[in-house]
């Protein structure tokens, strides 16, 4: 693919195939997203990518717990939650899914069963938990290098066909992630990442969420108009 067209045609897949995802192509990707800019050339990051067994262990412990209400542990900062224009933008994602799914404002066990997807990482067939290491924890720094590399990796992705979405439901219950992805202690979980063959059946992977304008988004400074 041209580099505009893997930008302009990435979406976040929720619905995956079951096929399994050859190693060789998941080290391609990784190896392409590494390519991706980090402050001073520090490259925090590293990749736990996960299949098979352990994988169906980490979805099971995430929605046990969830569901018997154990506080989630996320090993990064939230902040506060969403106010505003960021908080309808959030909002209006969820009715762009939920219209696709044909999920209904009143229908609490459809929703219910949305969420629990996100904390079985969407059943997609491969997980790659993406953690920092630990040393440099408090450098705002080091998140800001692992989103650019997370996002170069869901770019790669969808340049071999392969779909993917950015997830913290799946690492909400960290002590579940560590245990069976065998994560080292000198290492800090940021995010998990999704990804298989992407099932063009399933109405959610259709969604493009919106994005606002240029203009609204960018102050230009010292141009001619």
């Amino acid at each position: 693919m041209k580099f505009d067209d893997v930008i302009l045609g990435r979406r976040s897949i929720r619905g995956y195939k079951p096929d399994p995802v050859p190693k060789a192509l998941i080290e391609e990707i990784i190896g392409l997203a590494m390519r991706a800019p980090s402050s001073m050339n520090t490259q925090p990051w590293n990749f736990y990518v996960i299949t098979g067994e352990p994988l169906d262990r980490i979805r099971a412990g995430n929605t046990e717990r969830m569901v018997a209400g154990v506080p989630q542990s996320r090993e990064f900062r939230q902040g506060q939650a969403f106010a505003g224009q960021h908080r309808d933008r959030q909002v209006g994602v969820a009715k762009q899914l939920f219209a696709a799914m044909g999920i209904a404002r009143d229908d609490k066990d459809m929703r219910q069963d949305w969420v629990l997807r996100g904390f079985r990482q969407f059943d997609a067939p491969v997980c790659i938990i993406v953690t920092y290491d630990k040393v440099l924890d408090g450098s705002d720094d080091t998140p800001f290098d692992c989103g650019a590399v997370t996002t170069a990796l869901v770019n790669a992705a969808w340049s071999r066909g392969l779909g993917a979405v950015i997830n913290s439901q799946g690492i909400m219950q960290s002590p579940v992630v560590r245990e069976h992805a065998g994560i080292a202690e000198d290492q800090v979980i940021m995010k998990s990442v999704a990804l298989g063959w992407p099932d063009d059946d399933f109405p959610a992977n259709a969604v493009v969420s919106e994005r606002k304008a240029v203009e609204e988004a960018t102050v230009f400074v010292g141009f001619d108009e």
